[in-house]
């Protein structure tokens, strides 16, 4: 058994199976624009954060924060509207309760709009803490929100795994002092995340076991 003991899941990409969702409300608000239509698979090689800079590689161009407030408008209220129809990872519930009770859930997602949707998918009691973002306008980094999150639960950062689907989440558990296994059924192509050298897991409770050892 290694030596962390708290479990920092990420929510979209990895518990939640939303990568086609997620393409879908892209090409909206690419749409919106004039932009190109995505592929799941370009989306995967090209997704980062902070998002508005993998908008501007797309279209080509800068993208200001006036901009990617409307952008980022488009693409929530697209990703609203299909939500009722995604599903949880193939083996989440298997993998959480796989690692006990000691987990919490951090998203880059709306808080206002994530804790009533974990509740409505049975998942709140699994976690000590559920936190997404305070605004209204997504796209940051994780590392910030992570370190608060860890604050409020009084949970030292050398504790810690996060398991998450982003070369972002490996960013943000490193900026604590945490370690981090990085998932390939979410929004990033999986030889961008074997390339970092950290553990790569192509299932969830995969991740758990290599979390477990670290």
């Amino acid at each position: 058994m290694g030596t962390r003991t708290h479990l920092v899941w990420d929510w979209n990409g990895t518990l939640l199976n939303d990568l086609q969702l997620v393409v879908t409300a892209t090409n909206a608000a690419f749409a919106s624009v004039a932009g190109p239509a995505v592929t799941p698979d370009e989306h995967r090689r090209n997704f980062r954060r902070p998002v508005s800079e993998y908008y501007a590689t797309v279209l080509g161009r800068a993208v200001d924060t006036d901009e990617f407030g409307v952008l980022d408008g488009i693409f929530h209220d697209a990703y609203r509207d299909g939500l009722t129809s995604v599903a949880l990872a193939t083996d989440a519930a298997d993998a959480m309760r796989e690692w006990g009770t000691d987990q919490s859930l951090l998203s880059m997602w709306f808080h206002s709009e994530l804790v009533p949707t974990i509740a409505r998918y049975g998942l709140t009691s699994h976690f000590r803490r559920v936190a997404g973002l305070p605004g209204t306008i997504g796209g940051d980094l994780k590392a910030g929100y992570l370190a608060r999150h860890l604050a409020e639960l009084g949970v030292d950062g050398a504790d810690t795994v996060l398991i998450g689907d982003s070369l972002d989440d490996a960013d943000a558990a490193h900026s604590v002092g945490g370690a981090a296994v990085l998932y390939t059924g979410g929004f990033t192509d999986p030889e961008r995340l074997r390339a970092s050298g950290l553990p790569v897991a192509d299932t969830l409770s995969e991740a758990v076991r290599i979390a477990k050892t670290l």
